[in-house]
């Protein structure tokens, strides 16, 4: 198939604008859609990177769907993949008529694993408590019904309900083929429509977890796919390093523990001991989780293996971890429960061992706490020779793209990262026309962040006034909670349109009353930045507190700068910039989302006119207007307004 001929399918009487209503051909989707053919027909590489609203997805969606071959699909997130599956790809289907079979598939987490259902219903009235009962009768209710088992369609049930992980399985507690519900297995059943399909939609953790062989059920899948794509493809360094190390968390030690305890009840009802060395573990571990802060954290996983409590806790759960290993292999042979919980308590043991083997060069050692629980890690600190290995072995083409893929005005960042060699590079810039669209404003009136530390009532009284400008709604990002949490509560009292604040309801609620309310502040960090998609009045200004280096106490960003150090590099030139342009990107992204939309940036940063490195900063974002007068700034909100009327 030519060239040519994909660019036909984008043109004014092509097969997308005879299928969608007012779709409009663009120079820069047509030519990323005959990069990524090239590509494909080349079994070579391709990052792209694509200003928001090029229409990358139709641009990789047409050649995959086109192409002889299987190709697989790869998203930053759960979210965007059902997006993606269910939304963009059926309409590019439609249109090109084309009938391929396609397949979304989850990780196992995801689906509904019969088993457990069942042997958490019979035990319900003596392991459950009555929340965990009433949840567990709705998701019976609804597994009678449903035909893909994949939880998302639970409706019924909150994202954050506990009674998934009783329904659902993990690597360590599947039963694998001496399931007696094998045969019915919702995971297996996807599983076998994914090696079916020609295009499978995946996304980047469920990509890296099969390719650190964490899951081997689904490691056949990858071997046979012609064409890889990952989209939102600057997410893949930081998960890619979740998966190439080792964790332990004492949710999985308390899961081992009730499943322990189930086991005990239902194959070996005369092993007292079972139960006894199952709660001696749960005892353990969240007496390990007791020796953090209440509040959820992060931090050097080697420091705190030298504190004595630490210390002496990590003793006890290792002891413990034995003493279920000895008990449980007394039992073997009594149920299949009781063998794989034999294998997990190994595999526990040594997990336990290697994250506090922190002695070993070449990785960062480091923990995580939820209100409930704690997750040691043992992450590597360079994963580009391993994902460079994995390409050579692969006989495909690879396609890399994504809106904030360049720093300054180069790939060799996202490159270096991955061990990308030898790759074409396409740099598309977004078809907005930001110099009569957007207006960039950098307040002349604050310190630099590091000296003279901009205070919180400094920060409210740049911000105010760019809010009472503007009519419509208002993004104000943060790069700390604590921040957020203190101008919430000021600037609560001073408004009277509607302040929403991340954490005080779900993401996606917050954004329904944002939308909804059309004049709204919200206050957001982290997940906000990017993923986000408000268009019109409804978000007329985006305000970003400073720019967003790494937390210097984060433990993952401390090895790395101290691995740079050592080899005699720059890390701040070549980690800490380089990673801050790119989520900077992100959060600017959030402002322009269409053609006829209006807005202004603030990035309350001094920084970026005072510093040599804020040129890079500025190469970065899109090419917008520059003020740092704040006259200048509520006078283009004004007219905003009065565009409007």
């Amino acid at each position: 198939m030519a060239v040519k001929s994909v660019a036909k399918c984008f043109e004014p009487d092509g097969e997308l604008a005879k299928a969608i209503p007012q779709f409009r051909p663009r120079d820069a989707q047509i030519d990323m859609a005959k990069a990524v053919e090239t590509a494909m027909k080349q079994k070579t590489s391709l990052v792209v990177e694509a200003g928001t609203g090029t229409g990358k997805t139709f641009a990789y969606l047409v050649p995959a769907l086109r192409h002889k071959g299987k190709t697989i699909v790869s998203t930053g997130t759960k979210a965007l993949q059902e997006q993606l599956f269910h939304r963009d790809l059926p309409t590019v289907v439609d249109a090109l008529a084309c009938g391929r079979p396609i397949a979304l598939l989850k990780g196992r987490s995801n689906y509904l694993c019969r088993y457990r259902m069942n042997l958490h219903l019979k035990q319900a009235d003596t392991l459950l408590e009555a929340d965990l009962q009433a949840d567990l009768v709705i998701v019976k209710r609804w597994a009678n019904t449903s035909d893909s088992g994949d939880i998302g369609e639970l409706t019924e049930l909150g994202e954050d309900s506990r009674i998934y992980p009783y329904v659902t399985s993990t690597q360590d507690n599947c039963l694998g083929r001496d399931c007696a519900d094998y045969d019915e297995c919702y995971l297996l059943k996807a599983r076998k429509k994914a090696q079916e399909a020609e295009v499978v939609v995946i996304n980047h953790h469920l990509f890296f977890a099969d390719m650190a062989i964490k899951d081997t059920g689904f490691g056949e899948l990858l071997p046979q796919a012609d064409t890889f794509i990952f989209d939102e493809a600057h997410q893949l360094p930081d998960v890619a390093t979740l998966y190439f190390g080792t964790s332990l968390s004492t949710r999985q030690l308390t899961d081992l523990s009730k499943d322990v305890e189930a086991a005990y009840r239902s194959e070996a009802k005369d092993q007292a001991q079972l139960s006894k060395a199952g709660s001696r573990l749960s005892q353990a571990a969240q007496d390990l989780r007791l020796c953090f802060a209440r509040d959820p954290s992060k931090g050097n996983w080697r420091e705190q293996l030298q504190t004595p409590d630490v210390q002496r806790a990590i003793k006890r759960l290792t002891d413990d971890l034995s003493f279920l290993f000895d008990v449980l292999k007394l039992a073997l042979g009594r149920g299949k429960l009781i063998d794989q919980c034999w294998e997990r308590c190994s595999q526990y043991i040594n997990q336990l061992k290697a994250v506090c083997q922190v002695e070993e060069l070449g990785n960062s050692y480091w923990f995580e706490t939820t209100p409930r629980h704690l997750i040691m890690h043992l992450t590597p600190l360079d994963i580009a020779s391993r994902f460079e290995d994995f390409m050579g072995q692969q006989h495909a083409s690879w396609v890399f793209t994504s809106a904030t893929l360049k720093v300054a005005d180069g790939f060799g960042h996202f490159a270096s990262q991955m061990g990308i060699q030898r790759t074409a590079e396409l740099g598309l810039a977004s078809p907005f026309d930001y110099q009569q669209q957007s207006l960039l404003y950098v307040p002349a009136n604050l310190p630099e962040p590091g000296g003279g530390q901009p205070t919180t009532d400094q920060f409210i009284n740049c911000i105010m006034p760019l809010i009472n400008a503007s009519r419509g709604g208002v993004f104000v990002l943060f790069t700390s909670h604590r921040m957020m949490q203190l101008v919430a509560a000021a600037i609560t009292e001073q408004l009277t349109r509607p302040v929403l604040v991340q954490g005080k309801s779900s993401k996606r609620i917050l954004l329904d009353q944002f939308v909804a309310a059309g004049d709204a502040v919200l206050l957001a960090t982290g997940s906000f930045w990017e993923g986000v998609d408000v268009r019109g009045d409804a978000l007329s200004c985006v305000i970003i507190d400073k720019l967003p280096f790494g937390a210097p106490d984060d433990p993952l960003l401390s090895a790395r700068i101290e691995d740079c150090r050592r080899g005699g590099g720059d890390p701040f030139g070549s980690i800490q910039i380089p990673q801050a342009v790119i989520t900077l990107k992100q959060g600017a992204g959030r402002l322009i989302r269409s053609i006829t939309d209006r807005g202004l940036l603030a990035i309350c940063d001094a920084r970026l006119a005072s510093r040599g490195y804020g040129k890079t900063f500025l190469q970065s974002l899109p090419d917008m207007p520059r003020t740092r007068l704040e006259s200048k700034a509520v006078a283009f909100l004004q007219q905003q307004l009065s565009d409007n009327d």
